[in-house]
């Protein structure tokens, strides 16, 4: 165990000093940094200043870096331990359609839930200043109470998340140097419930194509045509339902190349949760889960690959019928990878799957939108035990490691550019209404996730000892 005398002290500043705490978020959350939109560059310039200023504060050297587009704050503690990089974003979503807000999107206030929680209500509230929030008062609770840190610290903050971080990746190149660390801690997921904290040990890759199939040089009328002319539009349906088997495995040939099996012992810990039909369909009206069907419903969703069909466009769409054969028809297609698959290869073995399946008279097209890896943890890496145990000890129940079935691009460029594992902790709720009108955050989860960090940092100190 780590000297909880010092832990202890700080932890019971956190709990004397919450208003505080909640003062200087409020004041981050006023600042419109709606990064989507240029109206609204002076106020992302805004709240980069304002971080920076109250980074510096706290003792690290702290200044604001251009990108290319919304700046980045870089700080920097020097102390004993490990280097950890601690990464979250200042920009927010925007807040249309601002009639379904209840309360002004930048006016920040604790309300009252109906089932008796209180929350932080505002935009960014929960995405992300309100989780980043939490590290930066953590480390200004070690700050006050010992004069330091437990370990060093690099705090990386940018500006452009929420519109695909399109500058940051040559940001992280141009000031790799200056950005070593041992590695790198996300605040920007979930807990799995509201009282069960969770540590994300993964995260699917992306590959996302487009493909055009054409036929005619020319719309063509059914009537004349019809029977003697290929339907791009029936091709294109043709192949992708067969990208499919009977028991929800992908057909593509290779895809599967790779893709190791969860741990024995994670899926006897998650057959444990209540994760199920009846909790995770019932809500959206369905009922019986649609992919591999040898595999529990919270593997297809979080650990295995899939494959996802995200729009079709051909022919007339519009009001009333038009008898037309389309001259071409066009799908976007999602695939999520796993560790074990290289996205080059899925890519490529997609497109040949389609060209082999095209008959005479078509051809097709593609454009290429996404191309990222998966990431996955060394489950027996020493920091994240020891987050795990951080977590574990200030909320009361076992923290679990959770696969995401999501991607988080950045995370993959702190790996492949920085060389950086990163430890994912959040505090987060399914029920943050993130990206919506309402968007909140638990006032438990901002408390509780101060103390979280606070501990986290001990814990990473003594995993070095």
């Amino acid at each position: 165990m780590a000297d909880q005398k010092p832990l202890a002290a700080v932890l019971d500043h956190i709990d004397a000093n919450i208003d505080g705490s909640l003062e200087r978020l409020f004041a981050l959350l006023r600042i419109k940094s709606i990064s989507a939109d240029p109206a609204f560059a002076d106020d992302c310039k805004m709240a980069a200043d304002h971080l920076a200023k109250d980074i510096a504060s706290l003792g690290f050297a702290t200044d604001v870096r251009p990108t290319g587009g919304h700046p980045a704050i870089v700080g920097k503690s020097n102390g004993s331990g490990p280097r950890v990089m601690f990464y979250g974003h200042y920009d927010v979503q925007p807040v249309d359609p601002l009639n379904l807000w209840d309360h002004p999107p930048f006016e920040p206030s604790v309300r009252t839930l109906p089932d008796g929680r209180k929350a932080i209500v505002a935009r960014g509230a929960q995405d992300d200043k309100g989780q980043l929030m939490t590290f930066i008062e953590a480390c200004r609770a070690w700050k006050t109470v010992t004069g330091g840190f437990p370990v060093s610290i690099t705090i990386l903050i940018e500006g452009e998340e929420e519109v695909g971080s399109k500058h940051f990746g040559g940001f992280l190149k141009d000031n790799k140097g200056d950005l070593a660390a041992d590695f790198a801690l996300v605040c920007d997921t979930n807990m799995w419930d509201q009282n069960t904290p969770a540590i994300t040990t993964s995260l699917r890759g992306l590959v996302y194509e487009e493909v055009r199939i054409k036929a005619a040089n020319r719309d063509l009328h059914s009537g004349l045509f019809g029977g003697g002319a290929q339907n791009p539009i029936r091709v294109l349906t043709r192949i992708l339902g067969g990208l499919h088997d009977d028991n929800g495995r992908i057909t593509i040939p290779g895809f599967y190349d790779g893709v190791k099996d969860t741990p024995p012992d994670v899926l006897e810990a998650w057959k444990k949760l209540n994760f199920s039909a009846e909790t995770f369909l019932k809500p959206i009206g369905l009922s019986i889960p649609a992919g591999e069907k040898d595999r529990l419903l919270i593997e297809q969703v979080s650990s295995r690959p899939t494959c996802d069909i995200n729009g079709i466009v051909g022919g007339y769409t519009g009001e009333g019928a038009k008898t037309v054969i389309p001259a071409e028809a066009t799908a976007k297609v999602s695939f999520r990878l796993v560790e074990g698959q290289d996205p080059k290869k899925i890519r490529d073995a997609f497109r040949a799957y389609v060209r082999e399946r095209l008959p005479a008279d078509c051809s097709c097209e593609f454009a290429d939108h996404t191309n990222a890896p998966a990431i996955a943890l060394d489950w027996s890496m020493k920091p994240l035990g020891a987050a795990k145990q951080a977590l574990t000890d200030e909320w009361g129940k076992e923290a679990l490691l959770i696969a995401c079935g999501a991607s988080i691009p950045i995370v993959a460029d702190f790996k492949h550019t920085l060389g950086l594992d990163t430890v994912m902790v959040g505090f987060g709720l399914e029920d943050d209404r993130i990206h919506s009108p309402n968007e909140k955050y638990d006032l438990k989860s901002f408390h509780k996730g101060i103390r979280s960090w606070a501990r986290i940092l001990a814990a990473f100190a003594e995993a070095r000892a």
